[in-house]
């Protein structure tokens, strides 16, 4: 059965890499030391709009007490945007005591293939929207429009 019939295609870890290396002046760098982050613009002056988080005891599954060994950080524009990912039980982005006063959501990469790849594409876009230069973000953007 073709693609297109079947639904969308559920994201994969591997896209995570692809769609963030796909946006305009981005970079796989560090933050809080070591830990593997997206940046956004390329260089010194790069912002983290994405972050695989360490094993860590504020993070433990529930079910099996066991920390979470997994995870993604993505930040979110807002509260509101925050809230509509955490709150919906079709998304399986949650967050943490820890992020709480924070806008960014978490997910398991081993839960990612619960989305669309283009669903993550457009968290991951608006991450990047929401660190990225306003004249950067604002010509990609409009690029997007042009484009389709």
């Amino acid at each position: 059965m073709p693609q297109s019939q079947r639904g969308p295609r559920p994201a994969t870890p591997d896209d995570v890499d692809v769609i963030c290396a796909g946006l305009p002046e981005t970079e796989l760098g560090t933050s809080w030391g070591d830990v593997p982050t997206w940046k956004v613009p390329r260089g010194e002056k790069g912002r983290g709009f994405l972050l695989y988080r360490r094993p860590h005891h504020t993070a433990v599954d529930p079910e099996t007490g066991e920390e979470y060994d997994d995870l993604l950080v993505i930040v979110v524009p807002d509260a509101g945007v925050k809230a509509a990912l955490v709150d919906d039980p079709a998304t399986p982005f949650f967050t943490i005591d820890h992020f709480r006063s924070s806008n960014a959501v978490l997910v398991q990469q081993s839960r990612l293939g619960e989305l669309g790849v283009d669903e993550l594409r457009e968290v991951v876009t608006d991450a990047w929207v929401t660190r990225a230069p306003k004249r950067l973000a604002a010509a990609h953007l409009a690029d997007l429009d042009r484009d389709g």
